[in-house]
């Protein structure tokens, strides 16, 4: 009994030894890290230009909002009533590497809440990108974007 516990550890302990370096000797390399991207300053305007974007407001409960407006940003400027601090908020956008524009993903929850019939319409160009895009208030992801895009869109909060 004793002997072929012996045997048994052994033939363990070679069997042991035999397979550690093989292990080793397969092992792949590891992988070789990819370069980051290069980021381009938030400050910096893109090669195509300033931003132009044209917005079309309506039904905002407020006559002084409504209306079409343009907005040039770097530098800012246009008919928007605050084209500076609209072009700040969409730099803070380009900074966190956000769309503001991007619309509610498919399949997301939403609150049914309805916060009141305003829409706007957003075409141009921002970052060198297309843009057409469509804001509401009809539920509570579409009152959320819209708040997100303030004061690009006004607020309809009064």
């Amino acid at each position: 009994m004793l002997r072929r516990l012996v045997l048994t550890a052994t033939v363990s302990a070679a069997a042991l030894a035999a397979a550690v370096p093989a292990a080793v000797a397969i092992t792949p390399p590891l992988p070789v890290p990819l370069p980051l991207p290069v980021l381009v300053p938030a400050d910096d305007t893109p090669e195509d230009g300033p931003d132009r974007l044209s917005l079309v407001v309506s039904q905002t409960g407020n006559t002084r909002t409504d209306g079409r407006y343009e907005l040039e940003c770097g530098p800012a400027g246009g008919t928007h009533p605050s084209a500076v601090s609209a072009c700040e908020r969409l730099d803070a956008f380009a900074r966190e590497g956000a769309d503001p524009f991007a619309p509610v993903p498919e399949g997301q929850m939403c609150t049914q809440q309805f916060g009141g019939p305003a829409t706007a319409r957003v075409t141009g160009t921002w970052r060198g990108r297309p843009v057409d895009a469509v804001f509401d208030r009809s539920d509570g992801c579409e009152i959320s974007r819209w708040q997100a895009l303030e004061p690009v869109l006004p607020d309809t909060r009064s």
